[in-house]
């Protein structure tokens, strides 16, 4: 099982005991204002998540990780990669994505919990680019992407949500100069 660590957050794979905190993060409408059509979930929808986000991790060899903080213990929410199979046009692809609970943001945690995603999807997998992608309009999600040395490409629409998306990249030829 992979375990990732950076100087204030473990980043591992889900357990059961993580539903409850999750679902609390993904019941949050300010949270999940900027994902798909905004609407909230409940504890059955995250638990199913979860379990989507562990068989990636069987199918792909990656996955969406949980994000602990190392001082607490507290579940912070999510990040990791995942195949953005909802926007096929920039397929074939991976993204790297985050989602955490508001009483963590602004804390520098989203940035330091992709970037070390972003360093599993390079240096351990192999992948040879990694996309983001968020609603136009969502800046603090483009900073955290900026910050990891991604560069916008493209505009589109979400296809079931219909509001419009930024994607952004970072090949590996290009991680190895902008976030070593």
């Amino acid at each position: 099982m992979v375990t990732l660590e950076t100087p204030r957050l473990i980043l591992r794979r889900w357990r059961e005991e993580d539903v409850a905190p999750m679902a609390a993060v993904n019941a949050d409408p300010e949270v999940m204002r900027w994902i798909r059509d905004g609407s909230v979930r409940d504890e059955q929808q995250t638990r199913g998540g979860i379990q989507a986000w562990e068989s990636e991790w069987e199918s792909q060899g990656f996955g969406l990780f949980a994000v602990e903080i190392r001082s607490t213990g507290e579940l912070a929410g999510f990040t990791g990669l995942s195949v953005p199979d909802f926007l096929p046009e920039v397929l074939p692809a991976v993204e790297v994505g985050w989602r955490l609970g508001r009483s963590h943001w602004g804390q520098g945690f989203a940035t330091e919990a992709a970037a070390a995603a972003v360093r599993f999807g390079f240096e351990d997998r192999g992948l040879k680019r990694i996309v983001s992608i968020t609603q136009v309009g969502n800046h603090a999600s483009e900073r955290i992407m900026t910050k990891l040395g991604m560069q916008p490409v493209r505009e589109t629409v979400h296809p079931t949500g219909g509001r419009r998306v930024r994607v952004f990249e970072l090949p590996s030829d290009q991680y190895v100069t902008t976030t070593r």
